[in-house]
């Protein structure tokens, strides 16, 4: 597959003609030798104990992306992360509506498929129940990794039953997928039960008073030399820049906070990313879309500036 380089200037490419995929790269499910990274639309609310929604999440970001194709390089990268970094918009995983064990399948298949390929899975939700399948998808590959999980919630609630959004990270320890001693939760500001908490903690209100920097060396020191898998709740953001979820909580990060945070892991094995939770409907102005949409960018930048040495 040519590297063809389709971001650049407006004269490149209309980027609001045919916006089919997350920064108009190739739509494609052929996994040569040349693909670096797969984008999958993972449009599945099922799970939702709040607003649903979120199945409208991997369009809603897809589009949005198309306000980040003016520039050549992403501020304050100084590359084209696509001079470097092969990515494809690989579609959605489709599955039976109303059948929740159905779509998780399907999930974990395809996303085992990419991963058996050699490529990195980007992955975008959807609510957040859909990091279960994808750490089961993960681990198969990398065995037990560190979380950085980004959210209002810790999703650690215990429920053994139901498929619900909030629990994927009781049940991600118990199967061996992470290892909660070397994982970290930002951004947590609901109640969680402090004493067996085995996750490290940055609260909202401690997330924003502390500097970027002093976050990334918190998550580099716990995390230590495991791969890791890092999974992004836009509800992590104040609702005041992300509107358009469905559990929203005030008092979270700006936006700046969370993408110096990001741009800023680079000492760090990632091995699998997703952003969650984006439901347009309850979006304005796309404020909550364009918000994933740059994030899931800033981290392909993180594979590229790795990829490029």
């Amino acid at each position: 597959m040519a590297k063809n380089k389709i971001i650049g200037s407006p004269t490149d490419i209309s980027m609001y003609s045919n916006q089919f995929s997350f920064m108009a790269r190739p739509l494609t499910r052929d996994l040569t030798d040349e693909v670096d990274v797969a984008i999958m639309g993972i449009p599945f609310d099922l799970a939702t104990t709040g607003r649903p929604g979120t199945r409208f999440g991997p369009s809603g970001v897809r589009t949005a992306s198309s306000n980040l194709g003016w520039e050549e390089n992403r501020w304050p990268w100084d590359f084209n992360v696509f001079d470097h970094l092969n990515v494809v918009d690989y579609g959605d995983v489709d599955y039976v509506p109303g059948k929740p064990e159905d779509g998780l399948a399907e999930i974990q298949n395809h996303a085992t498929q990419i991963i058996n390929a050699g490529k990195t899975v980007v992955s975008i939700g959807g609510d957040h129940f859909v990091t279960l399948p994808l750490l089961r998808s993960h681990h198969k590959k990398f065995g037990k990794m560190a979380l950085v999980h980004f959210d209002a919630h810790t999703d650690t609630y215990p429920n053994d039953n139901l498929i619900d959004h909030g629990c994927m990270f009781y049940h991600a320890p118990k199967e061996g997928l992470i290892d909660p001693n070397h994982s970290i939760q930002i951004g947590i500001r609901t109640e969680y039960e402090k004493a067996s908490h085995e996750f490290q903690v940055i609260d909202a209100a401690s997330a924003n008073d502390l500097s970027a920097k002093m976050m990334i060396d918190s998550i580099q020191e716990r995390v230590g030399n495991l791969p890791v898998y890092l999974t992004f709740d836009i509800d992590c953001l104040d609702p005041a820049f992300a509107p358009g979820t469905g559990t929203p909580v005030v008092g979270g990060l700006s936006t700046d906070k969370a993408l110096k945070i990001v741009r800023g892991l680079t000492e760090l094995n990632i091995v699998g990313f997703d952003l969650v939770e984006v439901s347009p409907q309850y979006d304005h102005a796309e404020i909550t879309a364009l918000a994933g949409a740059t994030i899931i960018l800033d981290y392909l930048y993180l594979l590229g500036n790795k990829k490029r040495g």
